[in-house]
């Protein structure tokens, strides 16, 4: 039973690290295992992907998955992999992400089934807030000795830092004795014997391993799986506007889309093991498949087409690769209009615009002063007049001649005309 999800994850690439034993483990009975999330956000964000994909495939395994929401710790803050400490929230914000990471862990995992291995959600501030500071380190503290804590590199990295200011908080020191903590808790309270996560969380993750074993008189499980990089060396997970969210008010469907999509062609062979449940066959027949035609760009559109449909909606992706191919499309104007300002703006995002008032526009617009007087998206009339003689220049992707006269025909939305010259160039004007 369980030695197919440990040979899922190796030749998925997704295993970085797991304890002695725990195929063995596996193999005996159905088994609970738990992923820990930071709920410092209503959203998570595809850097939580790995983890989601690790319980995804245990429950599919038949073992039953664990989300855990922190929101005791999301009180204290994580050393692992930061460098600065965390703001801290208050229990009804808290509370408000739980609800909201939930729904977003739905897509992932079964919650309502009747079946043994259903998924559950839990948060540690449930067990958390009953606990006094006294009644914490006489019961949990005296159990795990400084020299054992010092040796995490967690806190190694973070004390041998050369800047003081960025020293370790005592807080953040005992974070790994609540993680530790969480683990003997779930280990009592559902007989949940492996705690999986990041590669960076292993120091955490024993440390609870150790407290069962020290406290519970038992033996708890680590698994880890690597963290993604991207093969140019830039942060995985990130764009230009920070974290890739899997809230769609976040992170348009459009946006995350591309995300996929403009993968190299080594990170898109990677990332289709670990973010979709395409089997080992169809995996490979796509990797040959592009190998032979890769301008096609066939592991790229099956990547995001997988984790799109799995993340928003079949309907979602069906429009972001509309939106993609708009620039296009023979019907530009009918088929942008069907797309709403949010992803109509995604798609220009970066083009240079200018605005006009609506009674300015009102008044009668042609197309010299459309690309340069009015806009100043050509840099003269002299220019915008031999563009058009070229017959470079387009309306909405139309093109047109130096006697077209703009009208509110032309507006998209009621206020957007898409100027263009040649196929490259577009420039937005803006009717306000």
């Amino acid at each position: 039973m369980g030695q197919n999800f440990v040979e899922e994850l190796k030749w998925r690439g997704m295993i970085h690290d797991s304890m002695p034993g725990v195929e063995e483990h596996l193999a005996e009975a159905m088994r609970s295992a738990y992923v820990g999330f930071d709920p410092t956000a209503d959203s998570l964000h595809i850097g939580n992907l790995v983890p989601i994909m690790l319980l995804a495939h245990y429950q599919r395994c038949g073992h039953k998955p664990v989300a855990l929401v922190g929101g005791a710790t999301g009180m204290i803050g994580d050393p692992s992999g930061k460098s600065s400490e965390r703001n801290l929230l208050d229990e009804k914000t808290l509370r408000h992400n739980q609800e909201a990471i939930k729904k977003q862990l739905s897509h992932f995992l079964d919650f309502e089934s009747d079946a043994p291995n259903a998924a559950e959600l839990v948060n540690n501030y449930d067990w958390m807030k009953a606990f006094s500071f006294l009644g914490f380190i006489r019961d949990v503290g005296k159990h795990i000795t400084v020299n054992y804590m010092m040796a995490k590199d967690s806190v190694k990295n973070r004390i041998s830092s050369e800047n003081t200011s960025d020293g370790m908080s005592f807080t953040e020191f005992t974070y790994q004795l609540v993680q530790g903590y969480d683990f003997l808790h779930l280990y009592r309270d559902r007989d949940c014997t492996i705690q999986m996560g990041g590669s960076d969380q292993w120091g955490n993750i024993t440390t609870g391993t150790e407290l069962i074993r020290r406290i519970g008189n038992g033996k708890g499980y680590a698994i880890t799986c690597p963290l993604i990089t991207k093969s140019d060396g830039s942060k995985f997970g990130k764009s230009e506007g920070g974290n890739v969210w899997l809230d769609a008010n976040r992170t348009s469907p459009y946006k995350f889309y591309q995300y996929w999509l403009n993968s190299s062609d080594e990170d898109a062979a990677k990332y289709i093991k670990i973010f979709t449940f395409l089997s080992q066959d169809e995996i490979e027949n796509l990797i040959k498949e592009h190998a032979e035609m890769p301008h096609m760009r066939l592991l790229q559109k099956k990547l995001a087409e997988e984790i799109t449909v799995m993340v928003h909606s079949k309907e979602e992706y069906e429009n972001a690769v509309k939106a993609s191919q708009i620039l296009f499309s023979k019907s530009f104007k009918e088929d942008i209009v069907t797309l709403g300002e949010k992803t109509f703006l995604d798609v220009f995002e970066g083009v240079k615009q200018a605005e006009l008032s609506k009674s300015e526009f009102d008044e009668g617009l042609d197309m010299i002063g459309a690309l340069s007087a009015k806009t100043g998206f050509l840099n003269s009339n002299g220019e915008a007049r031999r563009a058009l003689k070229e017959n470079a220049i387009a309306v909405n992707k139309v093109k047109v001649t130096e006697d077209y006269q703009l009208s509110s025909e032309d507006l998209i939305n009621d206020k957007y005309i898409i100027l263009s010259r040649g196929k490259k160039t577009n420039f937005i004007l803006k009717v306000i």
